[in-house]
């Protein structure tokens, strides 16, 4: 890698680099395994969280727990808080993100997470819970942004897909645990009524110190280094990691397969971020906000109220509704790591769009079998589990996909942007409309949330079929150009 010349400030020099190649050519290896467990598992936390909510919703609603609040006013106004925190944070530490690196940033939204998910323990009164409802989602919306970034960055192209699915997917396994946690800590017979609700969450702080404790040993993504002026910290971290994997397998790594010249920069302006997104890819924008409208609607809307729907229909104790639940985040889970290879060789578009219209149809088929009266708690649930298969897929599909079709520089504002944009159309509207439907203890009403939710998800599976990008297996530079990158005159 040539050395940015002698007359220019830091930041401001031409590197011509293999970094990209480098990355992209290793085969996975330990420190691989190291990347996945240090950013993956905060999902897991993150759903041991949000399904501890809902499962809670019923209790919290009860005299004696401690909070004068309503079952609908925790699925409803505090699961929409949670989704408007998650977008500000989005685009608040998405852009700083794109600034300072992805390893500084996926530290301190860590951070805001655990405070807030520790004070929201502490709730005595309900504008306490929310306030600390919104913060808890203004840490995991930066963690989005900050992390779906430093995945496609540090993992070779030939596994791209699948990492970034399971890793999306892995929300779902503390999911489960959340669901079963909820079980016990909702029985009155062990913890008080207004004790087990607080210790949920703060077990979900003494994990989530754990996972810090572990990604500090994450590196930055050299991509980013080498554009934002740290081009020898680039070549030493990559350099040390060919030669830690070199040991590993025995054998020497084959040459990578070219080299790119960029123009390094310390930032970049919205203005330059917008004019790229909507003016040179307005198809793949299209894409993006699709994807993540449909994907916000079913799960933002939905999943936050299952509980409620299993205790108003079908008389589920408050205390139960964690099995329920525990079953169909399993099915979640099962599919993006069953389904995840397939994204990379199967391909994106076939994947994506399929994965969207066939939980679509599914949820269709669903409404209509719950509109008759012929699903019980159990098998209304399993349907669930059978629809969110394919949906978890196809959702975790949504934040690989503009993680990956937009330059390099402007990675983390794109996730940021459509995450914030697409979750703020379906998942603080979502929550707010559909806890008034399930709440009413009207048939239809329920029926109707349900096919909203399965008609967004279908539009967005056809959208995925003209407009998908082929990136399966290809470098992120060849997917989409390097602003920075110095075009060679001929």
């Amino acid at each position: 890698m040539s050395a940015p010349s002698p007359s220019a400030s830091p930041g401001t020099g031409t590197v011509t680099t293999a970094v990209p190649a480098r990355l992209d050519r290793l085969p996975w290896s330990r420190w691989h395994w190291m990347i996945v467990i240090g950013l993956g598992t905060v999902w897991i936390l993150d759903g041991l969280e949000v399904t501890i909510v809902g499962n809670v919703a019923g209790r919290l609603a009860e005299e004696g727990s401690g909070l004068d609040i309503t079952a609908a006013q925790v699925t409803g106004v505090a699961a929409a808080l949670y989704v408007a925190g998650a977008c500000s944070g989005a685009l608040f530490f998405g852009w700083l993100t794109d600034r300072y690196g992805r390893k500084k940033l996926f530290m301190i939204t860590l951070a805001v997470y655990l405070g807030a998910t520790a004070m929201t323990a502490l709730s005595f009164e309900s504008w306490w819970f929310f306030l600390f409802r919104f913060l808890t989602g203004f840490g995991i919306g930066g963690e989005y942004a900050a992390i779906n970034s430093a995945i496609d960055e540090l993992i070779p192209s030939l596994y791209r897909g699948r990492v970034d699915l399971i890793i999306n997917g892995s929300y779902w396994l503390g999911a489960v645990g959340g669901a079963l946690l909820s079980v016990v800590m909702l029985d009155t017979d062990i913890f008080p009524q207004n004790l087990g609700w607080r210790l949920s969450f703060a077990l979900g702080v003494v994990l989530g110190l754990v996972i810090l404790l572990v990604r500090r040993h994450v590196p930055e993504s050299p991509r980013w280094q080498f554009i934002h002026g740290h081009g020898e910290e680039a070549e030493r971290l990559v350099s040390s990691v060919e030669r830690e994997i070199e040991a590993e397998k025995g054998e020497k790594l084959p040459r990578p397969a070219g080299e790119i010249t960029i123009h390094q920069r310390k930032s970049i302006g919205f203005g330059t971020i917008a004019k790229t997104v909507f003016g040179r890819y307005p198809r793949r924008a299209v894409l993006g906000l699709a994807l993540f409208i449909g994907q916000a609607f079913l799960y933002n809307a939905i999943t936050f109220g299952f509980g409620s729907i299993l205790i108003t229909f079908f008389d589920v104790p408050t205390g139960s509704t964690g099995y329920y639940f525990a079953v169909i985040a399993a099915g979640n889970f099962l599919g993006p790591l069953l389904l995840g290879r397939l994204f990379d060789t199967v391909g994106r578009r076939i994947m994506i769009s399929g994965t969207y219209l066939l939980s679509g149809l599914l949820l269709f088929g669903t409404a209509w079998l719950f509109d008759r009266g012929s699903l019980s708690a159990a098998t209304l649930t399993a349907c669930w589990c059978v629809v969110l298969f394919f949906a978890s897929a196809g959702a975790s599909s949504a934040y690989l996909t503009v993680s990956e079709i937009f330059p390099m520089e402007t990675r983390a504002m794109a996730i940021a942007f459509f995450y914030a944009l697409g979750t703020a159309a379906g998942g603080i509207s979502g929550p707010l409309i559909f806890a008034e439907l399930t709440e009413s203890g009207v048939v239809g009403d329920t029926v109707l949330a349900f096919q909203i939710g399965a008609g967004l998800m279908c539009a967005a599976g056809l959208v995925a079929a003209f407009l998908a990008v082929n990136a399966e297996r290809r470098s992120l530079e060849d997917i989409a150009e390097p602003l920075s990158v110095v075009k060679e005159v001929p």
